[in-house]
């Protein structure tokens, strides 16, 4: 499932890029929508995010594409590959400007892990 997403000033740090903490934001929140989507009337949470490496500045102005694709599917669990792409600036729209794994756990009204 892709998702989009435009870098405005309030997102922009002291040294001109996108702060990271807003990358990492909309990671978690469009991983969580594809989950919901993917498994409706569930309730799921984070459990992990893996490799958190940033490669290169996203600049101002620049929209982003994120595309959320099912890794795996467990009993109680779901993982997610979350590539970002550069859709405005980038002299190259394919090019992949970050990448992570997105873990989720399904949990009933008392937090406790539940299948799928």
């Amino acid at each position: 499932m892709d998702h989009y997403k435009l870098v405005l000033p309030e997102h922009i740090n002291h040294y001109g890029h996108l702060f990271g903490g807003y990358l990492l934001h909309w990671i978690d929140e469009f991983a969580y929508i594809t989950a919901t989507v993917e498994f409706p009337g569930r309730r799921f949470v984070t459990v992990a995010m893996d490799n958190v490496e940033f490669r290169q500045g996203i600049d101002k102005g620049e929209v982003l594409r994120f595309s959320v694709n099912r890794e795996s599917k467990g009993n109680t669990s779901v993982s997610y590959t979350v590539s970002v792409y550069g859709m405005v600036m980038s002299q190259q729209a394919d090019k992949v400007l970050f990448s992570t794994s997105m873990t989720f756990v399904n949990v009933d009204k008392n937090d406790k892990k539940q299948a799928i």
